[in-house]
């Protein structure tokens, strides 16, 4: 005797495609995303970088927009 299968109903529109993503889905990656542009921009671990002015002056413009 063979278990009964439980089916989901079919909601969806027939001509798209239906993707569900759980909401761990987005926030992982945007998390890693904010941790690793933290650590880019932290100023105590760059004294010792030393490169071109215009890109120190952007990531400093976007460390200020950051931390208002």
């Amino acid at each position: 005797m063979s278990a009964p299968m439980h089916t989901r109903p079919h909601s969806a529109p027939r001509d798209g495609l239906d993707i569900r993503l759980p909401w761990w889905a987005l926030a992982l990656p945007t998390l890693a995303f904010v941790v690793l542009l933290a650590l880019i921009l932290n100023p105590t671990d760059a004294q010792a970088a030393t490169g071109d002015p215009a890109v120190t002056r952007l990531f400093e413009h976007v460390q200020q927009l950051i931390s208002r």
